[in-house]
């Protein structure tokens, strides 16, 4: 599963900013149908009617983003299935590999850490997709390996647009906190920011 297929506070009054929700190309979720003939090949064995249902409801929901087992099990059950059929269908899922909590964490990680995000908002990120705090640790071994510099800068230079304005600079360092980002480090990608704009008509 490629990361592309996938894949949320400290001044009043700037929001803090959410990041969008990284999605899967597919067709959008259609209405049910009670006809499961086109299915059998998928499911094997015959099974209740419900638990059919929950099914082909789960494709479809997959058919339009991909989610966490905590999500899709969420997700069922405010569709109308019982908690007993919800879980039976993501462990369907799980087995056929359809629904890899540990696949998107890493996925998670990579998204949201290219898009110039840090520590904490990536594990606020993984708490609300419901991944298991277990798996937590080996997803986040991949921000040893990745530079995120760059993207925090291209962040920094979209926000401030070259100003040097203290009052500027001080709200584009809450923005990097409210991002995930320590003050320190928020403080250290702020410094780089003025020295790659030092000596220029603003500065």
């Amino acid at each position: 599963m490629k990361t592309s297929d996938l894949l949320g506070a400290y001044e009043a009054p700037e929001a803090p900013e959410t990041p969008e929700t990284p999605e899967a190309p597919g067709t959008p979720e259609s209405p049910e149908s009670p006809e499961m003939s086109d299915f059998s090949d998928v499911f094997g064995s015959p099974e209740t009617s419900e638990q059919s249902r929950s099914k082909v409801r789960a494709i479809r929901i997959l058919g339009n983003r991909h989610m966490s087992s905590k999500e899709m099990e969420k997700r069922l059950i405010s569709k109308g299935d019982a908690e007993d059929t919800a879980r039976e269908t993501v462990q369907w899922l799980e087995n056929i590999g359809a629904v890899d909590d540990k696949e998107f964490a890493a996925a998670i990680v990579s998204h949201y850490s290219e898009k110039g995000y840090g520590l904490a908002r990536i594990k606020d990120e993984m708490y609300r997709r419901g991944i298991p705090r277990d798996m937590w640790d080996d997803a986040l071994t991949s921000l040893e390996d990745k530079d995120t510099d760059e993207a925090v800068q291209r962040f920094l230079e979209k926000k401030l647009k070259g100003s040097c304005d203290k009052d500027d600079l001080r709200r584009a360092t809450d923005a990097l906190c409210r991002r995930g980002f320590s003050y320190e480090e928020a403080r250290t990608a702020v410094n780089r920011y003025l020295e790659s704009v030092e000596n220029t008509e603003d500065c």
